[in-house]
């Protein structure tokens, strides 16, 4: 991760700020404010501000004057049903504001996830760092030959090498051309939101994103996923590690009931009834798919 002195002479200056407040606060997040989290070669995350707590999405469901003073327990009892039966607006009461460094093309999935506030770097304004994202030796796979949009086995050799150096050099290139076109003396002076148009998707970008707790918990459902693609599941593991300093209670109550749970359709729950009966099911029976028969057996299995 590259920051420069002055960006780390600012992190620490604003990590020193004390601001006496009536708010909740969450200790264990308030230790991580504003430190950035390394992730991939050059990218990070930190957290910039927060609203709420456990005690907040208590509040909200249970619409009371107070914190409470019902029992720990209690409240996470309270937490689970809501989590369980996904009513998610006491989830929406909290809200985080994250500030990520992370590479254009994974910034174009990221963006997918709708809900949530999104101020990004302008290159119309500013000029890109030259810094890009190049994959690891154990991230270097082929095309999946069973899945469209993942990767297979693994490259070794010379074929990884070579691959490297052209992402590499590609990337040096363009970002060469870049420089070329902004310079006023040596190059073309082009409009800087012209220049930006031929740097490549590895490029690095920043944004500030800020999201309600309902929201993330829907974001880190789907990108921590094994079938994620690796580069934006980093990032979703580290905020995963952000959501338990943060809400402990409701990050548990996440583990259990939307990332390490699995949804089956009424068709499958037939299926899985008649197999507690003890009858014997064959996939041509089921009325299932064989898409659907694989990932129910495939869940079932474990």
């Amino acid at each position: 991760m590259s920051l420069t002195d002055a960006q780390r002479a600012e992190i620490a200056a604003h990590a020193k700020e004390t601001t006496p407040t009536r708010r909740p606060t969450v200790p264990a997040l308030e230790a991580m404010l504003y430190e950035p989290q390394e992730v991939l070669d050059h990218g990070f995350l930190r957290v910039i501000d927060y609203m709420g707590d456990d005690s907040a999405i208590v509040q909200a469901a249970r619409v009371s004057y107070g914190r409470g003073t019902r029992k720990v327990s209690e409240d996470a009892g309270l937490i689970r049903y809501l989590m369980r039966h996904r009513h998610s607006s006491p989830f929406e009461m909290c809200e985080i504001k994250f500030h990520v460094k992370l590479p254009i093309f994974i910034a174009r999935q990221w963006i997918r996830h709708r809900m949530a506030s999104v101020n990004e770097y302008s290159a119309r304004y500013s000029i890109l760092d030259s810094e890009f994202y190049l994959p690891a030796p154990e991230h270097m796979a082929a095309q999946s030959e069973i899945n469209r949009q993942g990767r297979g086995a693994v490259l070794e050799g010379e074929a990884a090498a070579e691959v490297l150096d052209i992402l590499r050099n590609d990337a040096m290139r363009t970002y060469s051309n870049y420089e070329k076109m902004l310079n006023t003396d040596e190059g073309y002076g082009l409009a800087r939101e012209l220049a930006r148009i031929n740097l490549t998707l590895n490029t690095y970008t920043q944004w500030y994103w800020k999201i309600d707790l309902h929201n993330l918990m829907h974001f880190l459902a789907l990108r921590l996923d094994p079938h994620a693609q690796y580069e934006i599941r980093a990032y979703a593991e580290v905020m995963l590690k952000v959501l338990h300093a943060w809400v402990p209670q409701t990050a548990t109550a996440f583990e259990e009931y939307r990332r390490g749970a699995v949804t089956f359709s009424a068709s499958m729950m037939k299926v899985v009834r008649r197999m507690l009966a003890g009858e014997s099911v064959e996939r041509e029976g089921s009325g299932l798919s064989k898409r659907e028969w694989d990932e129910m057996m495939a869940s079932l299995k474990g």
